[in-house]
Order: structure tokens, then C-alpha cells, then sequence
């Protein structure tokens, strides 16, 4: 089965925020599959599209089903990629993830199956960024009241696991930004008062996960760890830049909470040190950055033998919720699922043919052949950009 083109869609959701990046690998067999270059928030979505389109003529007329070959064609004659920069990886990871589905498709069998198959029919679930509220679109949880009213919510539909960022924003609703040395003592106060309040309002059998997106360094981040340790955080998530491992050595010896991190570390290469060191406990590689499903696979099988536990990080369309749900079904060292607030938006929802959706805090795993996800029809209409590599 060869490969004959790969589409590439920059999909639109009305806002420069959120611009999914989605290929569809083809074959001369008529089978097709998807995959998805995680980086449709913020700022990099062209790039990953003009990335994939870049580098796809490299594995026109390859076999489809030797995503190895596939993998390693790509790592090696891209010449970037051996630097492991997130849209070179972010291609890479797009185009081997749709190279799984295509193998899933024509052997009839949903990618978990390809994987070494279920540990669990259904997975526990956080409810993911609360400080964006949890409804249907995102907001801005800004008051104490606000932020506990989103965890009541998300408990009441059976979440019990719940994940915020206490400084995304200030008590007037801009931006915290970045917090160097030691804590100022309005926002240490602010972070404070909202720890209480949450666990006031959600009660003590809900676990607490502290989003920091590496906007603490290690001095604030061992001083934030300090102030939250009594209210029974279950990790505490990107407490610095992982460009110098090194400094989650600090954040480590002066913290009693677990960390987490990963969806800005790409290939197994950038995890090794962390998990060497003991300084992650819970690896957040993301499917869609960190070299696709095959390189995925290798991270979390690296992470048991450090006995790492893994979250997958999802933060992107349906094609990459899909994916996570299939790896994390099938690896022994899972934790547990993210469900970010954006899941919710139709915007999002949309994109997809179907709505991976938890029920009561916990979410099954789709059992259609391939990754179990296509894009839907008016996802494709509406791209931003669309085109197609022969």
C-alpha cells in the first residue's frame, strides 16, 4: 500500500486562537487516515501547516503500513528535526499519526488493538483549565466565587479530579504573566485564597491538579509549592521551562508535590534526563508534538521503566483526542485522562465526526477501526487553508 498524497487543512473556529492543524495521508488503495500537528493554539498553526506541506514530498510512493521507515525518513533528511524543534516534530507527529490510522483501517481494528490492546474500558478524566470557566465557551473564572462555581460544576457532572492555573490571571482579570524569584505577596495571597476556595467547594475527595504552563522558575515554583502543599494537590504541571532540566532538579528537592510536564519536550530524547533525574513524575508527552503515536509509544514505555506515570497532554481537535484515548487505554503506567475545557466548544466539537465526550469523570475508548475520528465535512469546507502534496 503506497502513499500517493497528503492533504493538509488549517482548520477554522472564527478565532486566531484556535486553528487546529490536520493531514490526511492517502493511499493507492483508497484507504485514508488523519492525523493532527498539535499546536492550533496561540501562535504556530501556519508554520505546522506550511511545515507538513514541506516536508510530505519526502514520503510520496513509501508503504503506508512502515511507519517506522516512514518515521525515520523524516527525523533523518528534514535535517531540523534532529533538533527536536516543536513544528518540525509537530509535522512529523501529524503525519505518523495519520500513518497508524491508515494501518488500523485496513486491518479492521481500532489503533488500541495495534498497540498491545485495552488495560481499561474507560478511563478517569480531569476536568482541565478551570480558570477559563466550564461551559460551553471559554470565559475568564477571575473572583474566588467564579473559579469555585466552575469546580462545583464539573464535580456535579461526576469529575472528580480537577486541574487550574491559579495565575493566569490577577484578581482584576488581566494577566499574571511570569512570576520570577520570590513571589510577591498580593499574588501569594491571591493563590492562596483561591486554593481555599476551591477546596471549600468541591470538598476533600476531589484531587486538585496546579497548572503553572512554566510560568513560575524555581524560586517561585518550590515558594508556590509550599503555600498549596495543604490543600492536597495531586501534581503541580510545568513549574518551569524544560529547556534546562536541571532547574526541575531544585523544584524537586524543595517540593513535597508530585510534577508533571511534557507537552514542550519533543521525542524520547528530551524526555530521558527528566526521567533519569526523578524530576517528573507523571510525563505529559503530547501525540500531536512529541513525534506522533510511535514516538509516544516509546516515551511511555520509557517512563515504566522509571516507574513515570503518564497523561497524555490534549490540547487540540478531535483527531487528537482520538489518538490519546487509544494510547493511554493501552500503556500500564496511565494516570489519568485530560478533558480540557475547549472539548466543550462547538467550535471544537464540530471538527470531528464524533464527540469522544466523558460521562460521569470517565470516557471510553472509541472502538472503530483506525483512530475512530475523521474530520468532518465542514471542517474541511471552511479551512483557512487547505491543499494537497503529490
Amino acid at each position: 500500500m503506497k502513499i500517493v498524497s497528503v492533504d493538509v487543512f488549517l482548520l477554522n473556529c472564527g478565532t486566531a486562537d484556535w486553528r487546529p492543524v490536520v493531514c490526511r495521508v492517502n493511499t493507492d488503495e483508497g484507504i485514508s487516515g488523519y492525523g493532527e500537528a498539535s499546536v492550533g493554539f496561540d501562535s504556530g498553526a501556519p508554520a505546522a501547516y506550511a511545515m507538513i506541506k514541506d516536508i510530505a514530498p519526502i514520503i510520496i510512493g513509501m508503504d503506508a503500513m512502515a511507519h517506522e521507515a516512514v518515521w525515520d525518513r523524516l527525523f533523518r533528511q528534514t535535517f531540523w528535526a534532529q533538533a527536536g524543534g516543536v513544528i518540525v516534530f509537530s509535522a512529523i507527529s501529524a503525519i505518523d499519526m495519520a500513518l497508524w490510522d491508515i494501518k488500523g483501517k485496513a486491518l479492521g481494528v481500532p489503533l488500541y488493538q495495534l498497540l498491545g490492546g485495552k488495560l481499561s474500558e474507560n478511563l478517569r478524566c480531569y476536568a482541565s483549565q478551570l480558570q477559563f470557566g466550564w461551559g460551553s465557551n471559554m470565559g475568564r473564572a477571575v473572583t474566588d466565587e467564579a473559579l469555585a462555581d466552575a469546580c462545583r460544576k464539573a464535580v456535579e457532572e461526576g469529575f472528580d479530579a480537577l486541574k487550574i492555573n491559579f495565575i493566569t490571571f490577577d484578581d482584576a482579570g488581566g494577566r499574571v504573566g511570569f512570576l520570577r524569584g520570590p513571589i510577591p505577596v498580593q499574588h501569594r495571597k491571591m493563590i492562596e485564597r483561591r486554593a481555599q476556595a476551591v477546596r471549600r467547594a468541591v470538598g476533600d475527595q476531589v484531587d486538585l491538579i496546579v497548572e503553572n504552563h512554566a510560568r513560575t522558575d524555581a524560586v517561585s515554583a518550590v515558594e508556590m509549592s509550599r503555600v498549596l502543599e495543604p490543600y492536597g494537590i495531586l501534581f503541580l504541571e510545568e513549574a518551569a521551562t524544560p529547556l534546562n532540566p536541571d532547574v526541575m532538579k531544585v523544584i524537586r528537592s524543595g517540593s513535597r508535590i508530585p510534577l508533571a510536564g511534557g507537552e514542550r519536550i519533543f521525542g524520547r530524547w528530551g524526555f530521558l534526563k527528566f526521567f533519569q533525574d526523578d524530576t517528573i513524575q507523571v510525563a505529559q508527552p503530547d501525540i500531536g508534538t512529541c513525534g506522533g503515536i510511535s514516538e509516544a509509544k516509546k516515551i511511555c514505555d520509557m517512563a515504566h521503566a522509571f516507574d513515570v506515570g503518564v497523561q497524555i497532554h490534549v490540547c487540540g481537535s478531535p483527531i487528537s483526542i482520538a489518538a490519546s484515548l487509544h494510547m493511554e487505554a493501552s500503556i500500564p503506567n496511565f494516570v489519568i485522562h485530560e478533558h480540557h475545557v475547549i472539548n466543550r466548544s462547538r467550535m471544537n466539537i464540530d471538527l470531528g465526526l464524533y464527540d469522544y465526550a466523558p460521562v460521569n469523570g470517565r470516557i471510553a475508548i472509541p472502538d472503530r477501526p483506525g483512530l475512530g475520528q475523521e474530520l468532518s465535512e465542514k471542517a474541511m469546507k471552511e479551512a483557512l487553508a487547505s491543499c494537497t502534496v503529490k
